[in-house]
């Protein structure tokens, strides 16, 4: 099936969730938990992923996961990265529990697309201390997209729509052929990591594959007029004013920070996380703005 049709379908099937001027949205994507082994590329920002997450926590923000959280290709068990992350897994259930999640799939971890696999993985966890089964997001639903729709006071961007998606319907071997993948990943080149050497078929680590999925998803969005927020490539985008409005929030394993994109009341901003450094030489965590805010609004004027 042509990517680009399979995008519209996406769009046109996806579930709706409704947002105005006073939601508060923060959207990331390709976390890649593991199981806490060297090849974890996402312990090293674990510290950092955390403190932001408290703080959307916090400050009353929705946290949607664009795909890729979970890294499912170099891992057959769920279970041993909820187990290595349990932290991470029980903030993200105060986000569910106060209905203000969601997961979309990306191709690294696609098997949630099945409803019998998210039932027998996610839907609880065991407590190793209890020795029993403790609930973590019973029913949930794992989406391929959603749309975000505007349903707030400015009537220039009334019922305006937002696709989010991974990303990955793009590009052909990280979809069509993603069990192929999935197998070199597993067998092949996460092996190889351990030793330093990235994997080429990767679009995060190589660069003319990254700069392809970005051209791909630019041109639905030109093709479209559609908004669009995605991930895979782990490349951050945020679309000025007269340019197609394609954004992407980034990843969570660049070497020393995380990105993501945040939609706060009625403002879209590119946001990095990271380690600071006070005067005093005291370390925190803290955020920095890296493009915007600009009111959606203006993206339509």
């Amino acid at each position: 099936m042509n990517s680009f049709k399979r995008l519209s379908q996406i769009f046109e099937s996806a579930e709706r969730v409704s947002f105005d001027d006073s939601s508060k949205i923060i959207l990331m994507s390709d976390c890649h938990r593991g199981n806490g082994s060297q090849a974890d590329d996402f312990i090293k920002n674990e510290n950092i992923y955390l403190s932001a997450l408290n703080h959307y926590y916090n400050e009353g923000f929705t946290y949607i996961e664009i795909g890729d959280g979970d890294e499912l290709w170099e891992n057959k068990l769920l279970s041993g990265i909820i187990a290595a992350h349990l932290d991470v897994f029980l903030l993200l259930r105060e986000f569910y529990l106060d209905n203000r999640l969601y997961f979309i799939y990306g191709n690294h971890d696609i098997v949630k697309r099945s409803v019998k696999y998210v039932r027998a993985n996610l839907y609880s966890y065991y407590d190793k201390r209890g020795k029993r089964s403790l609930p973590l997001f019973e029913n949930i639903q794992i989406h391929e997209g959603l749309v975000l729709r505007y349903t707030g006071n400015d009537s220039q961007f009334n019922n305006k729509e937002i696709l989010l998606v991974h990303g990955h319907q793009v590009d052909e071997l990280n979809s069509r052929f993603w069990r192929l993948s999935r197998f070199l990943v597993r067998y092949l080149w996460k092996p190889l990591e351990l030793f330093g050497v990235n994997n080429p078929t990767s679009p995060a680590q190589n660069h003319e594959k990254k700069e392809n999925v970005g051209k791909k998803l630019t041109e639905w969005v030109i093709e479209t007029n559609h908004i669009l927020v995605a991930g895979h490539n782990h490349r951050p985008m945020y679309a000025e004013k007269g340019e197609p409005l394609y954004f992407n929030d980034g990843s969570c394993v660049h070497p020393v920070f995380i990105t993501g994109i945040e939609i706060d009341r009625g403002e879209i901003s590119l946001v990095k996380w990271g380690v600071k450094v006070k005067e005093d030489g005291l370390l925190y965590v803290g955020k920095d703005i890296v493009s915007g805010p600009k009111k959606l609004q203006d993206f339509c004027a």
